[in-house]
């Protein structure tokens, strides 16, 4: 069934009077290497940037393209970073929700409604609504994601300069196999995630 990405759920809000909603997302739980991004971005009501989808059906221009048009029409954008030594201290899931958690605390004004892509959120003193497949359903949610995947993307370039390689650059740090030879071969770097397990060579 093909999900319709629109704006039904903030105007459910918007006709309680609530006018500050905040989509929230994430980017980064299951790469093996690199932080976990989060973002959470705040509209004025029936703002609507056509083409603006879930950032997993666009392809890297497009994104970069929403991602610059997203920051021009919002009315506050937060991002949340969690490294990989605090996602080994914590573990991913914990590490997802501090990054939530610190994206909302960035925004400007406070948002009075959070919508969250995913089944379940934690610790906020600011009610909130968890939606599976937010990010296809939910025009604000899907504006976060590509936030939050711009975001990582862009920090995961900086690191191939480091850590050239690897190939960050190309695989963002998830278990390619490109990504696993250059483990086997090289060893693990800094900013590989050492909580994680490696998938057995095939």
């Amino acid at each position: 069934m093909k999900t319709i990405l629109d704006y039904s759920i903030e105007r459910k809000f918007w006709r309680m009077g609530i006018e500050h909603l905040a989509g929230i997302d994430e980017a980064g739980r299951g790469p093996l290497a690199g932080p976990v991004v989060a973002a959470a971005v705040i509209f004025s009501p029936e703002v609507w940037i056509y083409g603006v989808d879930d950032s997993k059906k666009l392809n890297q221009h497009r994104r970069e393209k929403f991602f610059d048009v997203i920051q021009q029409s919002a009315v506050s954008i937060g991002v949340g970073i969690v490294q990989h030594d605090c996602i080994d201290e914590i573990n991913i899931y914990q590490a997802t929700m501090k990054a939530m958690a610190e994206s909302v605390t960035a925004l400007d004004p406070v948002p009075a409604q959070l919508l969250i892509d995913g089944p379940r959120y934690q610790n906020s003193n600011i009610p909130y609504k968890a939606i599976i497949d937010g990010d296809a359903l939910c025009f604000t949610i899907a504006a976060a994601s590509i936030i939050a995947k711009v975001t990582r993307d862009r920090l995961m370039m900086e690191y191939h300069e480091q850590f050239p390689q690897y190939g960050f650059a190309k695989h963002k740090g998830y278990g390619t196999r490109e990504h696993l030879e250059a483990i086997r071969k090289y060893g693990p770097c800094e900013i590989h995630r050492r909580s994680f397990r490696m998938p057995a060579k095939q």
